[in-house]
C-alpha cells in the first residue's frame, strides 16, 4: 500500500512535500539543525548519520511558523491574485516543514521509539491546527477563489489549469465556506482526530508487539521450518526471555502466515486469538474508544462540510464520487466472492473429517485459525504444490535483482545499482541509484525489508523527497515491507505472496519515479485513493510474466530455475482460494464504509457489535472467514488516510486486471508497451482527471471482467 500517512499542510503539500533549498534565516538555536537546509547528499537525500530524535519537534516547530508567515503574505500581498502570486506561490511554500515531516513520518512509521511515538502525539494537533489555518484562511481562500473564477479566460498549460482545479477543490472540501463559527467548530474537531489518529497508531503498533504468541516448547512449533523455528528463538532472545521459549510476532492482518505450516492446533487458535484480540484485552492498548470516538468525529465533520456521511464527503474527489457508488461496487463482488468461499470451506471441511477419521479422532468444525493450515493442504492434494518446495526458488534478492529490478528494466530501460555511502536510518535499510534508458540518474530507491516490533504493520511506498519542476527536486522512494528476517547466515527466502508485495510496492515506487510534474501538489503518488493501488497492483502481474518469473525463480543454492513441472502446479493453483482473499478483503472494505457511513445523529455504537451487524447486512459474515482487519486493528482507516477508501483495494485491481488484458492483446512485456504506459500513465501523476487518463490509454473505460476472470470470481 501507498504510505499515506503524510499530514496535509496546505494545497502545496498535500501529498508530494518536497525538499528545496530555503532562503528563510532560521532561529540560531537550530542552525545546526540537520533540517536547517537541503540534504548536500545526492537528490538530498535525507542525512540519517546526522539526525536524531531531538531534531525533530524544533524542526517542526521551526518549519511551522516559517509556513504560517510565508500563507499570510500570501493572503495579504497588496497585488492582484493571480496564479503566480497566489497558486504557485503556496506551491514554493513550506519547505523546512515538508523537509522534516517526510523523514519524521518514513522513520516515526518503519523505525520508531518511545521518542518518536511521544512526539507524534504531541504534533498531531499543531499540524492539524496549521492545515486549518491554510484551509481556512479567508483572506486567502478569496485570492484562491478569484483566481478560479478567471480559469477560463487565463489560458493556462493543461497542468496548471488542473492545479488550479484541485486546489480549489482542496479548499471547498476543507471547509473554506464555511461561517466563522462553523470554521471554530471544524477546527476543534480536527485538532481533536488527528490527537486520536496518532495515539490510535501508538496503542495498536504497542499491542501489536504485546500480543506476540510466546511458546514454551519447540514441540508447539511442529510444521515450522528450521529457519522459521531458528527465528521465533531469536525474537525470544531479542525480547529477554529464557533459553526454551519462542516468540511469534504478528502482522497487521487478521491471519498470520504461520496458520498454514503450524500443526498444533492449540498453538494456530493462540496465535489467531492473539492476533483477534491484540486491541480488545482492556488494558491501556484497548482502541475500541477511540475508534467509536473517531467515527462520531467524522461524522460531525461532513455533517459541518454539508454531506450525509463522511464517505460521501472523502470520496468527493474520489474516482468513485460518492459512497453509493463505492458500496455498489463492493456488493457486486459480494455473492460471487463468497459463494466460492463456501465452496472452499467445504472442500476443507471434508480434508478435516476424512484426516479426524484416520487418526481415529473425533471431527471438529472448521475454525478461522484452521483455514491456511487444512486450505494449503487441499492445495497440495488437489495440485501437488507444498509451499515449502516453493520457496527456496523466491530469494529476497535474487527476486528483487532479476525479477522486480529486471521487469523494470524490460518495460522500461531502468537499471539499479547499489551504494553502500548513504546514510540509513536502520541497518537492514539498503539504496539503490535508479539510472533512465539513456543512463542519467532519476532517482534514489531505499528498501526496509525485515520485521520488526518498532516497525508498523504491513507494507507501504513513500518518499523522503517527492518530485517537482518547479522546485528542482528528483524522487527519492523508499519501499517498506515485514518479511521474517533470517538468522545470521541464512538466506532469506519468501513465500509468493512475499514475492507478489514486493512487485506490487515497487509499483507505487515506479509511480513515484517516473513522475514528471511540475508542482508537487501533482506529483507522482498525489493522486485519489481509487488510483494510485492501480500502478501497484498492475505491477503484481510481472510477477506471473513467465520471461519474468523464469528470471528469477532460481534455487538459491543451486541456481537451476524453478522446474517446469513445478511452475505448471503453481499456475494452476493460482486461483485457488480465491474466493477466501476476496471474502476478507471484500468484507474489510464494506466495515470501512460501515462505519464511516454513519450519519451525525447516530448514537454511538459499541464497537464488536457494530462490526457483527454491519457485516451480517452486508451479507459477506462467515464466521469461518474473518475479515482481513478487525475494527479495533484497521491501521489503514483509523491511522494511514484510507478512512471511507478502503474499497480502493478492489477498484483498483478492476483497473490493474483490466490494463494487464490490454497489455497481453498488445505484445506484453515489451519496451513500447512499457514506454507508452510510463508517459500516459505512470509519469502523469494527478495532472489529469483520472477517469479521463485511464480512458485516454485504454482506449475505453475499465471493465470488470477481467477482474473476476483473474480474481477467480468469474464462473
Amino acid at each position: 500500500m501507498t504510505n499515506l500517512r503524510l499530514l496535509t499542510l496546505a494545497a502545496s503539500v498535500v501529498a508530494s512535500i518536497t525538499l528545496l533549498n530555503s532562503t528563510n534565516v532560521l532561529a540560531d538555536s537550530i542552525t545546526d539543525n540537520p533540517f536547517y537546509a537541503a540534504s548536500s547528499l545526492p537528490f538530498q537525500a535525507p542525512p540519517f548519520d546526522k539526525i536524531k530524535d531531538s531534531d525533530y519537534a524544533p524542526a517542526i516547530d521551526e518549519g511551522i511558523k516559517q509556513h504560517d508567515a510565508e500563507v499570510q503574505q500570501i493572503a495579504n500581498n497588496p497585488a492582484a491574485p493571480t496564479f503566480e502570486n497566489t497558486y504557485v506561490a503556496l506551491e514554493k511554500s513550506g519547505v523546512l516543514l515538508g523537509r522534516v515531516l517526510q523523514v519524521f513520518n518514513g522513520v516515526s512509521g518503519a523505525n520508531t521509539d518511545a521518542a518518536l511515538q511521544q512526539l507524534q502525539e504531541d504534533v498531531a494537533p499543531k499540524l492539524a491546527a496549521h492545515q486549518d489555518s491554510i484551509y481556512l484562511n479567508t483572506k486567502l481562500f478569496q485570492r484562491i477563489d478569484a483566481v478560479h473564477k478567471q480559469l477560463a479566460t487565463l489560458k493556462l498549460d493543461p497542468e496548471s489549469a488542473r492545479l488550479v482545479t484541485v486546489v480549489y477543490r482542496n479548499f471547498l472540501l476543507s471547509g473554506a465556506k464555511l461561517s466563522d463559527a462553523n470554521k471554530s467548530k471544524l477546527k476543534a474537531l480536527n485538532e481533536e482526530e488527528s490527537t486520536l489518529s496518532s495515539q490510535f497508531n501508538n496503542k495498536l503498533r504497542d499491542a501489536t508487539k504485546k500480543a506476540a504468541l510466546v511458546v514454551d516448547s519447540k514441540a508447539q512449533l511442529a510444521g515450522l521450518s528450521d529457519a522459521e523455528i531458528v527465528a521465533a528463538a531469536q525474537a525470544a532472545k531479542d525480547r529477554g526471555l529464557p533459553e526454551g521459549k519462542y516468540v511469534l510476532t504478528l502482522q497487521n492482518t487478521t491471519q498470520q502466515p504461520m496458520l498454514q505450516d503450524l500443526t498444533d492446533r492449540s498453538t494456530r487458535e493462540a496465535l489467531f486469538k492473539a492476533s483477534w484480540n491484540r486491541t480488545e484485552m482492556g488494558d491501556e492498548n484497548d482502541t475500541r474508544k477511540l475508534i467509536v470516538r473517531i467515527a462520531a468525529i467524522r461524522a460531525q465533520q461532513a455533517k459541518l462540510l454539508g454531506f450525509k456521511n463522511y464517505a460521501d464527503w472523502k470520496l468527493d474527489d474520489q474516482m468513485a464520487k460518492d459512497a453509493k457508488t463505492a458500496i455498489g461496487f463492493m456488493q457486486k463482488l459480494v455473492p460471487a466472492a463468497t459463494a466460492r468461499a463456501k465452496l472452499e470451506a467445504k472442500d476443507i471441511q471434508a480434508v478435516i473429517d476424512r484426516d479426524q477419521a484416520a487418526l481415529k479422532q473425533p471431527t471438529f468444525k472448521l475454525q478461522p485459525w484452521d483455514w491456511n493450515l487444512y486450505a494449503e493442504q487441499v492445495k497440495k492434494e488437489r495440485y501437488d504444490v507444498d509451499e515449502n518446495q516453493i520457496r527456496p526458488y523466491f530469494e529476497l534478492n535474487n527476486v528483487l535483482q532479476n525479477g522486480v529490478f529486471y521487469a523494470a528494466n524490460q518495460l522500461y530501460g531502468l537499471t539499479f545499482k547499489e551504494r553502500h555511502d548513504i546514510p540509513v536510518y536502520q541497518e537492514d535499510v539498503r539504496v539503490f541509484d535508479v539510472f533512465d534508458k539513456d543512463g542519467t540518474q532519476i532517482a534514489l530507491f531505499y528498501c526496509d525489508y525485515f520485521k520488526r516490533d518498532n516497525k508498523n504493520g504491513g507494507a507501504w511506498m513513500d518518499n523522503f523527497v517527492s518530485q517537482s519542476k518547479l522546485l528542482g527536486t528528483k524522487p527519492v522512494i523508499f519501499n517498506v515491507t515485514n518479511f521474517t528476517k533470517p538468522a545470521a547466515g541464512q538466506p532469506a527466502l519468501l513465500s509468493f505472496d512475499d514475492v507478489i508485495t514486493m512487485f506490487h510496492e515497487f509499483g507505487h515506487g515506479l509511480h513515484g519515479i517516473f513522475a514528471d510534474e511540475q508542482y508537487p501538489t501533482l506529483s507522482g503518488t498525489a493522486t485519489a485513493r481509487d488510483f494510485v493501488e492501480f500502478p501497484s497492483q498492475f505491477n503484481e502481474h510481472w510477477a506471473t510474466d513467465p520471461g519474468v518469473f523464469a528470471h528469477f525463480a532460481k534455487h538459491y543454492q543451486t541456481g537451476e530455475a524453478m522446474p517446469s513441472a513445478l511452475v505448471d502446479k503453481m499456475k494452476n493453483a493460482g486461483k485457488f482460494n480465491k474466493g477466501y482473499g476476496m471474502t476478507e478483503l471484500s468484507a474489510a472494505a464494506l466495515l470501512d464504509l460501515d462505519w464511516h457511513s454513519l450519519s451525525a445523529t447516530a448514537p454511538l455504537q459499541d464497537a464488536d457489535k457494530f462490526e457483527i451487524a454491519a457485516l451480517k447486512k452486508d451479507k459477506i459474515y462467515l464466521t469461518e472467514v474473518p475479515s482481513r482487519y478487525r475494527s479495533s486493528y484497521f491501521l489503514h482507516i483509523w491511522a494511514n488516510g484510507y478512512a471511507a477508501g478502503y474499497y480502493a483495494y478492489p477498484w483498483t485491481q478492476m483497473l490493474a486486471d483490466d490494463a494487464f488484458d490490454w497489455f497481453l492483446t498488445h505484445g506484453g512485456l515489451t519496451r513500447d508497451n512499457g514506454d507508452r504506459f510510463r508517459a500516459m500513465i505512470l509519469s502523469r501523476g494527478n495532472t489529469e482527471e483520472l477517469a479521463l487518463l485511464y480512458k485516454t490509454w485504454r482506449g475505453r473505460d475499465p471493465k470488470i471482467e477481467p477482474m473476476l476472470e483473474n480474481r477467480g470470481l468469474k464462473n
